[in-house]
């Protein structure tokens, strides 16, 4: 009995030892199984679900990240006019058409366009149409003592028309859409932000690969558009990848320095997999800074 007994305290030791070996680097949600949660956008026509950030149970888990969720506008209605004083975002539009009110500016949405919205903006989306208008909203914190110029002009674009292009350090069975960028950006569609490195789609061939690699400095979310396939989330206590099931609507929240990447689970004849995907740096802790 005391042998089984030593046997048993011996493997929790080691299931123990290993959980804490593990990169517990990442969070994991499906938009399907996300309750509805009342927030500064929502309306009687108005519905969001967090997915990470503000209405998450685990927002305190996610620096930097204001809100990350899906909205959906019913036809005829409208969400409430908002505006985030210390954060920039941007607007995905998944599916349906609207208008946004862009400070006293109004232009039409349709699926695939996509926004940036700067500090200080007041937004406002409607939808005149006969199907739900469904939307990805973004909002970004501003590290304090960071100066943000004066609010721009509306700059949109349609993901629609920007091309597809392959980048070497992903392998070619993947190809990029480089949507926006910092102001200093000269690749991507809209060089428009000041906090969001970079916002781009990735489209996989069938059983296309994005090679798993790390960010040391920054953070960055997956939203699946379409299809399915494993993603890699950090590595076991072998330093293995962990690979987990992943398919439509289905979001990842990645850490710094976590190991990433996807393998395509699309056939030849299906519509190829297509990733969303938003990366932002991550200012370093007080105790970081004070050891430089």
């Amino acid at each position: 009995m005391k042998t089984r007994c030593s046997t048993v305290v011996l493997l929790m030791g080691i299931a123990v030892a290993n959980i804490v070996a593990a990169e517990p680097t990442f969070l994991r949600r499906s938009v399907a199984d996300i309750a509805e949660q009342s927030t500064d956008l929502s309306t009687a026509t108005a519905h969001y679900k967090p997915i990470f950030g503000v209405g998450d149970p685990n927002a305190q888990n996610v620096k930097g990240v204001l809100r990350f969720g899906e909205l959906t506008v019913a036809p005829g209605g409208s969400s409430k006019i908002v505006s985030d004083k210390e954060a920039e975002g941007v607007f995905f539009i998944l599916a349906g058409s609207g208008t946004l009110r862009y400070g006293q500016e109004k232009a039409p949405l349709k699926q695939n366009d996509f926004v940036y919205l700067p500090v200080g903006i007041e937004y406002r989306i409607s939808n005149q149409a006969q199907e739900p208008l469904r939307l990805l909203v973004m909002a970004f914190q501003i590290p304090e003592g960071v100066e943000v110029p004066a609010t721009p002009k509306l700059m949109m674009a349609s993901a629609d028309d920007v091309r597809l292009q392959v980048l070497p350090s992903h392998g070619p069975t993947t190809q990029f859409k480089l949507l926006l960028g910092t102001t200093q950006s000269t690749r991507d569609k809209l060089a428009a932000a000041q906090q969001i490195n970079s916002l781009f789609l990735m489209d996989f061939a069938p059983g296309g690969t994005n090679i798993p690699h790390r960010h040391a400095k920054e953070e960055e979310i997956y939203y699946i558009l379409r299809g399915h396939g494993d993603m890699v989330a950090g590595t076991d206590a072998a330093k293995k990848e962990m690979r987990y099931p992943a398919k439509e609507g289905d979001a990842f929240y990645f850490k710094r320095n976590t190991l990433i990447g996807f393998y395509s689970g699309g056939q030849e004849g299906e519509d190829h997999a297509q990733i969303l995907a938003v990366r932002w740096p991550v200012p370093s802790s007080k105790s970081e800074t004070d050891k430089k």
